[in-house]
């Protein structure tokens, strides 16, 4: 008779099953095997008390029936699911679905799939947690009364197909309240003074005839011109000179917001694709030691580090670096979040001794970049700080005094695993009350700009300040905000869509404690209050439902409609009713007053316009081309569709989905392509299977001043810059 262990995952399964004997099966839920029914609302309330309908879904009843019958025959059964709330209840729901006790299951967690956090866990194994269970269903019941309820109303008000959420709402508002300020924003011209003394010391202008100018500078034009010709005549000498020595300090591991962030930044990944490769390393990959799990848990916002993980980096520092690089003890990091679990670790390899070099031949190029984000992060973690000199000179005469600031790296400490984009701007030795020679000064005009539009990182980080959500729900948030085509993310940046403003607009009326950051901040303690036992989920639920559903019943009466239905003066040809103008999810249509009886929607043509006065013709049918916009954009197609249906590429009328950049390619001469695939735009060679060249980034006509290889133009942390494509050599452009 073998012991079961049950966990949710089959690539957790297959790792846990290389760490034990015989005596063991493991097997997988596959996630959660019972929710609440999508179809209906599926919660019932009879007095004052919420009874979830949970129903095992068609794709789990297999693995069920399976679990069930190995549960039967095992000697003991382990639940070995993650250790946050979700995976306390997934463990619930398996020994409900196989109708067992809770306390027949002994529950292990481990923070790392490793074969010692599997026997060290097995030697300790407790009950499964019902405070963490009902804080989980509190969130998920919560979520369902808001979502159904909320997003019917809001439905019926505006348009089909939208919706809300407890937690997606207040993160709307924040999108949509960003972009209000950067329409409201009206740009503000202003003027700086900016000299040049001899050295090559550029400075700015910081104080005149006594007053300190403000961060904007001169609003006035005439003003700064005044003011420019009167230094121009002055004399100048060197006035006070400041040096610091500043400490740059360690960074601190990675929880779930920050490696999102950093990922984001620095690779370009989208929060779910960062979780998605980040729960691949967590459950196992080939290692040089074979299937392990090489980070600890994903999922957390905690910023403790085990004491063997901090002696194993330090001796890693010590070796690879020396003495110089560690610190005199290890270091330890504050948790801001006041309800993160300090049972819990950050996010860090398991084994520092697999490092990026040897994981180069083990992992996926994605897996990969991630987990050397994450290996050299917590290696940084443990070393000493990096110190700066920063200097500060002003320059004197009658009317004002200019600054330079500038700093130099002492000692690089951390710098030297993880680099630095900060280069060293150095200032002369100079002697106060000497005089300096002023060699160029100029007034430059400069515009105000608008707050910057949010980023995914940038998103996540205020979420996570606000204390909107958890670790497991920032991902799917923004997620779920693309889906419904609330928002777009275009080059990093999110743009909230008009739907958007509509659903907020309405909310901030009549629902305001949905969007009210507050509010759901103080909802998030609660949920945490009831995983530590300090609250009644139920008490929780009834406190938020019954105002809630009063809302949503007054709001049914009295909220007034906002779609917008036009008459058109004709008739449906299937009920004779008239059709009417309608705005949908998708734009404006045509569609019979009659609805839902009639479900008739009037086809629609692809707006059209020729390509120019006497321009292009087919040549299939000779007849003119027009412009058309479809759902990737405009195009050019043939004017006799449908008996033609010849169409081109609008940006490249040869019809073919590349566009030459006039660029060589290294390796073979051929011309280099913008090319598109189903996965998006790409820079290859037009010499395609024959050769293989390919770049992420636009390839220019630069050598590498290291390798001698073609260099591409891309943004790193804000700046343009050119990278090797090859070797990844950088320069500032």
């Amino acid at each position: 008779m073998k012991n079961l262990i049950i966990v949710e995952s089959p690539a957790k399964a297959k790792t846990i099953k290389n760490f034990l004997n015989s005596d063991f099966e493991v097997i997988a839920s596959k996630g959660h095997i019972r929710d609440l029914p999508k179809s209906h609302f599926g919660i019932k309330i009879e007095q004052g008390e919420f009874i979830p309908e949970y129903k095992i879904d068609k794709d789990h009843k297999d693995i069920v029936a399976k679990i069930t019958s190995l549960a039967k025959k095992a000697k003991v059964t382990y639940i070995a699911t993650d250790e946050d709330r979700e995976g306390e209840a997934i463990g619930f729901h398996i020994t409900q679905a196989i109708g067992r006790d809770v306390e027949s299951f002994p529950r292990i967690v481990f923070h790392e799939i490793t074969k010692t956090a599997i026997n060290n866990a097995l030697k300790s194994p407790r009950n499964i947690d019902m405070d963490k269970v009902n804080a989980q269903q509190a969130r998920r019941l919560l979520d369902r009364i808001v979502g159904f309820k909320l997003s019917g109303l809001i439905s019926s008000k505006i348009n089909r197909g939208l919706s809300a959420g407890r937690v997606q709402s207040a993160a709307l508002k924040i999108i949509v309240d960003r972009e209000r300020e950067i329409r409201a924003f009206v740009p503000v011209e202003y003027y700086t003074i900016d000299a040049l003394f001899s050295g090559g010391i550029q400075a700015e202008l910081a104080v005149y005839e006594g007053e300190k100018l403000k961060k904007q500078g001169i609003t006035d034009k005439k003003l700064a011109q005044s003011m420019l010709e009167e230094l121009k005549k002055s004399s100048y000498q060197v006035g006070e000179i400041l040096k610091k020595t500043k400490k740059s300090p360690t960074p601190p591991p990675f929880m779930t917001s920050t490696l999102q962030q950093s990922a984001s930044s620095l690779l370009g990944y989208s929060p779910s694709r960062t979780m998605s490769i980040a729960q691949k390393l967590y459950e196992g990959v080939e290692t040089n030691k074979g299937v392990m799990g090489v980070i600890t848990y994903m999922r957390t916002d905690s910023l403790h580090i085990a004491q063997e993980a901090q002696e194993s980096a330090r001796e890693k520092i010590l070796s690879d670096f020396g003495k110089e690089y560690l610190p005199p003890k290890p270091k330890n990091y504050a948790t801001k979040s006041k309800n993160a679990q300090e049972a819990h670790e950050a996010i860090r390899p398991t084994d520092v001794a697999f490092t990026p070099q040897i994981a180069k031949a083990y992992l996926k190029p994605d897996e990969l970049r991630v987990y050397t984000l994450i290996y050299h992060r917590f290696l940084a973690s443990q070393m000493v700080d990096a110190v700066f000199e920063s200097q500060s000179i002003t320059f004197v005469c009658a009317k004002g005094v200019f600054k330079a600031s500038g700093r130099k790296l002492i000692f690089d400490g951390y710098y030297k695993l993880l680099g630095s984009e900060d280069k060293d701007k150095l200032l002369p030795d100079l002697m106060p009350e000497s005089p300096i020679k002023l060699e160029e000064i100029q007034s430059n005009q400069h515009t105000t700009e608008p707050p910057a539009r949010y980023s995914e990182a940038s998103l996540i980080k205020t979420l996570e300040g606000l204390g909107i959500g958890r670790p497991s729900t920032y991902a799917p948030t923004v997620s779920l905000l693309q889906n419904r085509e609330y928002i777009i993310v275009e080059k990093k940046q999110i743009f909230a869509q008009e739907s958007a403003f509509k659903v907020v607009e309405m909310l901030e009326v009549y629902f305001n404690e949905i969007v009210d950051a507050k509010f759901s901040a103080s909802m998030e303690d609660k949920l945490d209050d009831i995983a530590q036992n300090k609250a009644d989920w139920q008490k929780v639920l009834i406190e938020f439902y019954e105002p809630f559903m009063q809302k949503i019943t007054d709001g049914k009466l009295h909220i007034p409609s906002q779609k917008v239905i036009v008459p058109t003066g004709e008739f449906c040809p299937q009920c004779g009713k008239e059709l009417v103008k309608r705005s949908g999810k998708y734009g404006e249509f045509v569609a019979c007053s009659g609805y839902p009886k009639c479900k008739y929607i009037q086809p629609q043509e692809s707006p059209q316009t020729p390509v120019e006065e006497g321009g292009e013709l087919c040549e299939k049918c000779g007849k003119p081309m027009v412009k058309k916009r479809g759902r990737n954009g405009e195009f050019i197609a043939c004017s006799g569709y449908p008996e033609c249906k010849n169409t081109k590429s609008l940006k490249n009328p040869s019809g073919k989905a590349q566009v030459s950049l006039e660029v060589k390619c290294p390796e073979c001469g051929g011309d280099i392509l913008l090319r598109k695939s189903r996965r998006g735009a790409f820079y290859g060679c037009g010499n395609y299977p024959q050769c293989n060249f390919i770049s992420n980034h636009e390839p220019i006509e630069k050598k590498c001043p290291e390798c001698g290889y073609m260099m591409a133009q891309r943004t790193y942390r804000g700046k343009n810059i050119c990278e090797c494509i090859k070797c990844k050599h950088r320069i500032e452009m």
